[in-house]
């Protein structure tokens, strides 16, 4: 019985003194990581928009006609990735224009499936605009911030 109340006493001063060297921890894994080359603090994180909304034709060709209009923002992890995306901003929505306008099913573009696809797909074309501008910059994600279809 009398191990109880020590094992108690243990765990509790284990769980007390945790929080306060978990900082010291971390702090200390970040340096030993900076030291070695790796990558000690978080990307900076920044959004672009592409004003205004995009709004193409959709779809195949016939009597009826389907729309897409969709608000696209751009995430970047650096000032220049920034600075290259508006710099280049004209053929990067020209890029995304014709990627929309030549999706030709619109029930594949109205599921979560076909919209993930659409942005894989838009990200890898402005990717590819900027290295084809021999930038060494990438656009991290491509958000919907709005995606309506309208048939």
């Amino acid at each position: 019985m009398k191990k109880r109340p020590l094992c108690i006493f243990v765990l509790t001063s284990a769980l007390m003194v945790l929080p306060a060297t978990l900082p010291q921890a971390l702090a200390q894994a970040d340096e030993e990581m900076a030291e070695e080359g790796g990558e000690a603090t978080p990307k900076t994180t920044i959004y672009v928009d592409m004003k205004p909304a995009f709004i193409t034709h959709v779809g195949k060709s016939d009597n009826k006609l389907t729309y897409l209009k969709a608000d696209v923002t751009l995430r970047t992890s650096s000032e220049a990735a920034e600075d290259a995306v508006n710099a280049h901003m004209p053929r990067l929505r020209h890029e995304l224009v014709m990627l929309m306008g030549n999706s030709t099913d619109v029930d594949e573009l109205s599921s979560p499936a076909g919209q993930q696809d659409l942005r894989e797909r838009a990200k890898s074309a402005i990717n590819e605009v900027l290295a084809q501008q021999q930038l060494e910059v990438q656009v991290d994600d491509v958000l919907f911030t709005s995606f309506v279809v309208q048939r």
